[in-house]
């Protein structure tokens, strides 16, 4: 059954797309079960950070199931409701507080491809496979969705994935500067529990407000909301982990943020 799995281990909680029939391809549920399980760890002060994957070991996430289309993207009204619930889905990782990252091994495609976009990094392994067929399947695509390509590998590369709708691979991801690094197959899980662990030790105030910036910084600029960045700001220099932090940098000492 299509379907989201949530897993904690220790301040790392991961939300698995579920579907391995259909290489993890979205269903309208699974669409619309991604924002509550992202508000769900994001509301959970023991994690730290996120990872989405794909179950098995075959996709990340191969798009939207196509068969869902007949039913729910040819009547007007129902359009409306399914192009809402994935927009909802794309803006969660951007909307959790906390840093989230895309590990990606096999397929990533269409509606996987944006959601990868969406997260924050993308770790992928050698035999990664990325497309965006919008071009095939006669869709728009929106202004929030495309403004994240364009920020993440620029107006060209933009451009070249989308009008020739090709395959491309994890070194042209690692090219364009869709993911950070490619491992081997094998080291995927373990480079992604390497960094994340690395990271989930620093101050959640700082991370969270440094997430906070970005992405107001890549807002149109009468958009953005400079007082929320200036009160995330705020709130590292008031909090114990500053404190915390200076102390343990006198001692010489690894520090013990608290998230407070």
């Amino acid at each position: 059954m299509p379907e989201l799995l949530i897993r904690r281990e220790g301040p790392i909680g991961t939300v698995v797309f579920s579907n391995p029939e259909k290489y993890n391809a979205m269903s309208y549920d699974m669409w619309r079960a991604l924002p509550p399980a992202l508000a769900e760890l994001d509301a959970d002060p023991s994690i730290r950070l996120v990872v989405l994957e794909g179950a098995g070991d075959k996709a990340f996430v191969s798009g939207a199931d196509i068969s869902q289309f007949e039913s729910s993207r040819t009547d007007p009204q129902a359009q409306a409701r399914y192009n809402a619930s994935v927009e909802a889905a794309y803006q969660a990782p951007v909307a959790c507080s906390k840093p989230v990252i895309a590990k990606i091994r096999g397929i990533c495609m269409g509606g996987g491809l944006g959601l990868a976009a969406a997260c924050d990094l993308r770790i992928c392994s050698s035999d990664a496979r990325f497309r965006m067929p919008a071009g095939r399947l006669g869709l728009g695509y929106n202004l929030p969705g495309v403004r994240r390509f364009t920020t993440i590998i620029g107006v060209q590369n933009t451009y070249d994935i989308f009008f020739s709708a090709r395959i491309f691979g994890a070194e042209d991801a690692l090219r364009m500067g869709f993911v950070t690094r490619v491992t081997a197959a094998g080291d995927l899980d373990a480079a992604v529990s390497e960094w994340t662990a690395m990271a989930a030790e620093n101050a959640p105030l700082t991370l969270r407000a440094l997430k906070r910036t970005v992405n107001e910084l890549i807002k149109d600029p009468d958009a953005r909301d400079q007082a929320a960045v200036d009160e995330a700001i705020a709130a590292c220099f008031r909090s114990d982990d500053y404190r915390e932090g200076a102390r343990a940098f006198m001692e010489k000492r690894k520090p013990d943020f608290k998230g407070r």
